[in-house]
């Protein structure tokens, strides 16, 4: 790692032990901030390291609860403009209200767009988060966005379980794209169900296009909230004839009963495993037999490494790439 000496990295409350994960890779020590709250729930944050004309980025999921964790985010970017920081990266793991990025009636909000304006408007020189809930919302910014992706990793997990007669399936028309992606990596077919929206977190499967008979069907998607989509769709999945349904997501929120309802769908057979990255810190109440955290702290370790030194990210892309093609080759030699 080259030029860290005028670099401070931050972790937040949401993704304390993520940044010190990234840290660890960086081989740097994490910034020190004391956070405190006045009695009233105000936010009141404050660098104990000096960040003058140095460039900073600050780790920060705004996950649940999510307007807490974009408060302290916010307030710490405008403590650091303050404190005379040269830059301000901010790196957000999850992004929230990424799903309100359009309207869908009359009278709603595009939240997303909000978000990114209270970012750019408290002094933020790039945005780095992972698996946006649409690509396009990069445009509702005014700063360069770094909207990275863990399929890699994912993909790198599976070809590790050596997995076979797989079919990549994709919850809804509108994750195509990711679902194309891990399945080029992997080299198998695609699969994708139509469903219909009723009410936000609510879904109806209509029916599925693609063959996943006797296949081991691989549901990836963006986010796991309440669990209810996605169980949903492992059910079609199985009633299609499915031999088992591997869940794939970069942001494990489980909201409400979301873990309880997941952990019934692996006992009932419904689901053979749940796979999500560590963008978001799960509480051991949230966890269950069945359930696998994947790390990508590597991953982001390394866009940060290519950052700091001017480099390209897309190479970082490329060496992973390569990485995944070795794998599959290994593991094509050995059958």
């Amino acid at each position: 790692m080259n030029n860290v000496e005028n670099i401070v990295v931050f972790g937040l409350s949401a993704s304390q032990k993520f940044t010190q994960e990234v840290c660890k890779k960086l081989n740097i020590e994490p910034g020190k901030a004391e956070i405190s709250r006045f009695a009233d729930g105000e936010f009141n944050i404050q660098s104990i390291t000096s960040v003058r004309e140095k460039v900073v980025y600050i780790i920060q999921s705004t996950s649940p609860p999510t307007n807490d964790n974009l408060m302290e985010l916010l307030i710490f970017v405008d403590a650091l403009v303050r404190a005379s920081a040269a830059k301000i990266h901010v790196v957000i793991p999850y992004f929230g209200y990424a799903r309100q990025d359009r309207k869908q009636g009359g009278r709603q909000p595009i939240t997303c767009k909000l978000v990114a304006n209270l970012l750019t408007v408290a002094g933020v020189d790039r945005v780095i988060t992972v698996d946006l809930h649409s690509p396009q919302e990069q445009g509702f910014f005014d700063v360069p966005v770094d909207d990275l992706r863990a399929t890699q990793d994912l993909a790198s997990y599976l070809i590790e379980e050596n997995l076979t007669n797989l079919v990549v399936v994709s919850p809804d028309h509108g994750g195509v794209t990711r679902a194309r992606r891990l399945g080029n990596y992997l080299s198998v077919p695609l699969a994708i169900i139509d469903k219909r929206r009723t009410t936000p977190n609510q879904s109806q499967v209509k029916f599925v296009l693609g063959d996943v008979k006797e296949k081991n069907a691989i549901i990836i998607d963006d986010m796991i909230d309440t669990g209810g989509t996605i169980i949903n769709a492992a059910k079609a999945i199985k009633e299609h004839g499915a031999k088992s349904v591997y869940i794939l997501a970069t942001h494990g929120i489980f909201s409400g009963q979301a873990s309880k309802n997941l952990k019934q769908a692996v006992i009932d057979g419904i689901i053979k495993e749940v796979v999500i990255t560590n963008t978001i810190e799960i509480s051991e109440e949230k966890k269950f037999n069945g359930l696998k955290i994947i790390s990508i702290a590597d991953f982001i370790s390394k866009m940060i490494d290519a950052s700091i030194n001017n480099k390209s990210l897309t190479k970082v892309y490329d060496d992973k790439t390569n990485e995944l093609i070795k794998k599959i080759n290994n593991k094509n030699s050995k059958k």
